[in-house]
């Protein structure tokens, strides 16, 4: 397997390539027997709204797969602009363990954990649950069938050319 600094000129180019498509910046949670964990994801679409059903893309090697496979329930939270914070800490790039994460105060209140994790003042949460998954080179891909969304106003983040910038 091929470290960061060890990649292909075919495989740096296509990361420049999808480095210019601008994408919502996305927490992505899950809670279930397995534990509780989150991550910042970019690789999140719509697929259909008969049934709703949204892919989500997490990394084959992070040790967040194995968990949100075997919970099989998730909430994608698409972040507003003022939770740039957040996505650092999702992302690892901050040195917060994920039950530090999970302490900060901008989960919504929950009886006793029934769904994944839900973020206040995100743009929407979207709950749903794991119906397939498919393994593509290094990524599994999730479908997410969406059983409950909240939306809320307010300008959002998106990832694009390597940093955060917000949209209104």
């Amino acid at each position: 397997m091929r470290s960061k600094q060890q990649l292909t000129p075919a495989q740096q180019n296509f990361r420049n390539a999808m480095a210019q498509m601008a994408a919502a910046v996305n927490i992505v949670t899950t809670y279930g027997s397995a534990g509780t964990c989150g991550l910042t994801a970019t690789a999140v679409c719509s697929i259909t709204d008969t049934p709703p059903t949204v892919l989500v893309c997490v990394n084959r090697n992070s040790q967040m797969n194995e968990v949100f496979q075997q919970n099989k329930q998730v909430c994608i939270n698409v972040l507003s602009a003022e939770q740039e914070e957040l996505a650092y800490h999702f992302a690892g790039m901050r040195e917060s363990s994920m039950e530090e994460r999970f302490r900060m105060e901008v989960w919504q209140e929950k009886d006793e954990l029934e769904h994944a994790p839900a973020l206040v003042g995100s743009l929407a949460n979207l709950h749903g649950r794991i119906t397939a998954v498919h393994d593509v080179g290094t990524h599994s891909l999730f479908f997410v069938t969406i059983d409950k969304i909240d939306i809320h106003e307010g300008a959002g983040l998106v990832y694009f050319n390597r940093t955060f910038q917000t949209v209104k």
